[in-house]
């Protein structure tokens, strides 16, 4: 466990998300964003730890993290994620398939169906399986 993660236990998932020195802090209306904000920051200030002004950003009602969106209306996937995944290579080989596959189940949340979608595509990672590309597992890539 990493040592913001660590400081930051108490207060994770219930305002606060860290991802290696990256923290957001989210709350469901102004005072309780205040309070937790003040939380934030007097914790780095107890375990001697500082922000970077210039990298901070505060009171944003929309914010791009980890390849989310997150609004008041909820969390989403980044536009430019969905573009990445749309513009993708067709895969040639097992490793391009884990790629993609990686690429793609990060956000699996948001694809109902998402292991049944991809079936065709995971049965072409078996072990001592031939690669072959198979019908139905183009046409998973291709919708």
């Amino acid at each position: 466990m990493n040592l913001m993660n660590k400081i930051f236990m108490p207060d994770l998932d219930k305002f606060v998300i860290v991802f290696i020195d990256d923290i957001l802090v989210y709350s469901k209306d102004e005072s309780d964003h205040a309070k937790h904000l003040r939380i934030v920051l007097q914790t780095l200030k107890e375990h001697q730890l500082y922000a970077k002004f210039s990298k901070c950003e505060f009171w944003l009602d929309r914010v791009e993290f980890l390849g989310h969106v997150i609004t008041k209306e909820g969390i989403a996937v980044n536009p430019e994620k969905v573009q990445i995944v749309l513009e993708w290579q067709a895969p040639k080989n097992v490793k391009e398939i884990r790629s993609f596959l990686g690429m793609a189940g990060y956000y699996r949340r948001f694809i109902e169906g998402f292991s049944k979608i991809v079936g065709p595509m995971t049965k072409l990672l078996r072990k001592n399986v031939p690669f072959v590309g198979t019908r139905s597992a183009r046409k998973v890539f291709k919708n």
